[in-house]
């Protein structure tokens, strides 16, 4: 154990004298929390405040009415230019709003009057603003008929046999646990991306330096010599999970969530569960990112690999994020973990035996791999990437 930890010192002290590549590995941790609290910033700003929707409306003279309760919802019309929902620049003839010569005449004999919209709904920027009108349309003609109905001394109740009133249990810790287990998949993928570049530095970069081979000549075993490189890829792994979930903690705060009626919290409670479940994926990742260093022929060889092959946490992360995960994936890696940590947050009580199972799991995949490398280290050709 001591050579280990020498070895793990020596390691890390190696991967310090290089502080770009250090930097490199931990931007992520940095910077991937502020990004989502600028881009929750924006969507809050968006959700509550919308803004004024100026479409063209031909024939308005026909539908004084409409006119009046489409402009009391933000909807006007006029010549000038304006933005959509998303704030993007939007002319007023992308919207198109006709209304019917006869609508007046057939509004007067309690008839169906036409109104045409005319928009191109394969254009994303315009997909909010027709959704938006449409809502707005039909809200108007439901109004219209009610009273229609009280004209005629008819209840509008007779044509809504059923009276859907929902409630929602939900609590505000609750509804802020959708946002942060979204948030989830940022902190887990840090383990990956924090630890990578040491993982190849260590491994394709020593054996291009042609320094593996030296160290493999001292009197220490293949397998002390791994296990250094693993723990040290895992405390760099670690450091980085640290502090994504430190930033995440302070610059959530500052996200305006009352806004839309919930908290975020980053308790401490979360972050040390974080921090434990996050232990054997970062020891998986290590294991994962030196295993393919070592087959990969050169440092950027490692590189291209390495990217292709963290597209496979990422989508157990996601599939656990948008809860679109069959019952198999449950007890798989990462995606057995991020949803007890999802459980967790929303106040639910945690699946222990998928937490422990997709853990050991986890576990098993990082001795197999662990192994595998010090195998792999007796052959010359991955030694000398022949």
């Amino acid at each position: 154990m001591s050579k280990i930890l020498t070895m793990v010192r020596k390691e890390l002290i190696d991967a310090a004298r290089d502080k770009r590549s250090v930097m490199a590995g931990l931007y992520y941790a940095i910077g991937t929390p502020l990004m989502m609290c600028g881009m929750f910033m924006l969507l809050i700003g968006q959700m509550s405040s919308p803004k004024d929707l100026n479409i063209k409306i031909e024939h308005a003279d026909n539908a004084p009415d409409l006119i009046k309760y489409l402009s009391r919802q933000g909807i006007t019309h006029g010549d000038s230019h304006s933005t959509d929902d998303a704030g993007e620049p939007l002319d007023v003839k992308d919207i198109r709003l006709v209304i019917s010569a006869d609508y007046a005449a057939q509004m007067a004999k309690g008839l169906s009057a036409e109104v045409i919209l005319i928009a191109d709904n394969s254009n994303e920027k315009l997909q909010n603003s027709i959704r938006r009108l449409e809502r707005n349309l039909q809200a108007y003609s439901a109004e219209m008929g009610s009273l229609r109905l009280i004209a005629r001394g008819i209840d509008p109740r007779v044509v809504q046999p059923i009276k859907v009133k929902i409630e929602d249990q939900a609590t505000p810790d609750s509804k802020g646990g959708v946002i942060l287990g979204v948030a989830t998949m940022t902190m887990i993928y840090a383990v990956f991306i924090s630890g990578m570049n040491l993982a190849i530095d260590t491994s394709a970069g020593e054996r291009e330096r042609n320094s593996l081979a030296l160290l493999l000549s001292h009197p220490v075993s293949t397998r002390s010599i791994v296990l250094a490189k693993v723990f040290a890829v895992t405390v760099f792994a670690m450091l980085g999970l640290l502090l994504t979930l430190i930033i995440s903690k302070i610059s959530y705060a500052y996200v305006p969530w009352h806004e839309l009626g919930f908290t975020v919290n980053i308790s401490t409670e979360f972050i040390l569960l974080m921090l434990l479940i996050g232990l054997p994926i970062a020891m998986m990742a290590a294991s994962l990112q030196l295993f393919v260093s070592f087959m990969a022929k050169s440092f950027k060889e490692a590189q291209s690999y390495l990217t292709l092959v963290l597209i496979v946490p990422m989508m157990l992360s996601m599939a656990a994020s948008y809860n679109i995960a069959p019952d198999t994936l449950q007890w798989l890696p990462v995606s057995g973990q991020q949803q007890a940590l999802i459980a967790f947050i929303k106040g639910r009580e945690i699946p222990m035996l998928q937490l422990v199972l997709s853990s050991v799991v986890t576990l098993v995949i990082a001795l197999g791999l662990t192994f595998a490398m010090e195998r792999s280290l007796k052959s010359e050709k991955i030694i000398f990437g022949l």
